[in-house]
């Protein structure tokens, strides 16, 4: 069954020593599985390298190789957020409209959520959305 996995799980799977057990076993499901996200997705992975970049932890190089392995695997960007719920959701949890994408997605989809933000778990938890990890 897919699962959504936000761009704080998809970085732990890339940057050097930021590894997390529930990074570890989304991960580990995409060898039968596909992960969903949405669109803002891309921009935030993006940013999170271009900032570690310029922190010094990664060449544009590592860069490169990264997202060339994030576009080899399974992960379906969705393109169709519900605003009305996706702003339920952020105003109800106190959460950013960014973090609520990602729970309006799983809630949408019915499906797990992988995520590493304290916040946006405890939210799903709320939501009755199942965790991995």
């Amino acid at each position: 069954m897919p699962f959504v996995v936000d761009a704080s799980v998809t970085a732990s799977w890339l940057l050097p020593d930021e590894g997390h057990p529930a990074a570890s076993a989304a991960y580990n499901r995409l060898r039968n599985d596909h992960a969903l996200v949405p669109s803002l997705w891309w921009f935030e992975i993006r940013n999170i390298f271009v900032m570690n970049e310029r922190r010094g932890r990664l060449d544009g190089e590592k860069t490169r190789k990264a997202l060339a392995l994030l576009g080899s695997l399974p992960i379906q960007q969705d393109l169709e957020p519900d605003e009305t719920a996706v702003l339920r959701l952020a105003r109800q949890h106190r959460l950013t409209v960014y973090d609520a994408a990602y729970l309006e997605l799983a809630e949408r989809e019915n499906v797990a959520l992988a995520t590493l933000d304290a916040e946006l778990a405890r939210a799903a938890s709320s939501e009755n959305i199942d965790l991995i990890g």
